[in-house]
């Protein structure tokens, strides 16, 4: 579907109001993975709370029971204690897990607002043919279609965890999907940079420098 969709996208001619079509698949993706992580954060945020709760009850269950029963009770009461600091410890990773996909959501979404802008404005420097512009654009479809890869992989960890995962499988797609949307925006960002300067170099040649500085805010 998602090769299909870039297809299409290539095949769209180039004008004033040309879009990314995955540009509107990627934004609905990002919607939804920041609405399952901040699901996924406040129920576990919650069960932090009982677990905290139930806590304080038990020591105060130990504080009043009679010293001649403690040995006897705390022993009943050990795995009661250990499955609580297990099921805290899973808490904290899965909150580690999840703030660390917000914070690369958030690039992804500096990615789109970089391409949005760079796009908006390429369309209207007149520095480039409408053959340049396409071609832009063919890259453009490609580095969003990559980062779409890369938020289905995040929605997969977010649901990890009511399926069975290892911490290092987590761990692995997180931090491929980071390493995949950083260098898709560093890339980006290059690619935008490098014709912004033939544009300059044009307007130069052309004696027109004014032109090139007012459209891009030099």
């Amino acid at each position: 579907m998602k090769k299909i969709i870039v297809v299409l996208a290539l095949l769209i001619s180039v004008n004033s109001n040309a879009q990314i079509p995955i540009l509107e698949i990627i934004k609905a993706g990002i919607k939804k993975v920041i609405v399952a992580v901040d699901l996924k954060i406040q129920r576990l945020q919650n069960k932090t709370i009982w677990l905290q709760n139930a806590q304080k009850t038990l020591e105060n269950a130990m504080s009043k029971t009679k010293l001649t029963e403690i040995s006897s009770w705390v022993e009943k009461q050990r795995k009661l204690y250990d499955d609580y600091f297990q099921e805290l410890w899973k808490i904290k990773s899965a909150l580690t897990y999840y703030h660390r996909v917000k914070d690369i959501i958030e690039n992804q979404v500096a990615m789109v607002n970089e391409y949005k802008s760079a796009w908006a404005v390429f369309r209207q420097d007149k520095n480039f043919t409408a053959e340049e512009l396409e071609y832009m654009f063919t890259v453009y479809t490609g580095m969003m279609d990559e980062s779409l890869k890369s938020l289905d992989q995040l929605f997969l960890v977010v649901n990890a965890f009511a399926t069975q995962m290892s911490d290092a499988k987590r761990l692995e797609i997180i931090n491929t999907a980071a390493s995949t949307i950083e260098q898709g925006f560093m890339d980006l960002k290059d690619f935008n940079n490098q014709h912004k300067t033939i544009s300059i170099q044009r307007s130069v040649e052309k004696g027109d420098i004014d032109y090139v500085k007012k459209l891009y805010g030099l």
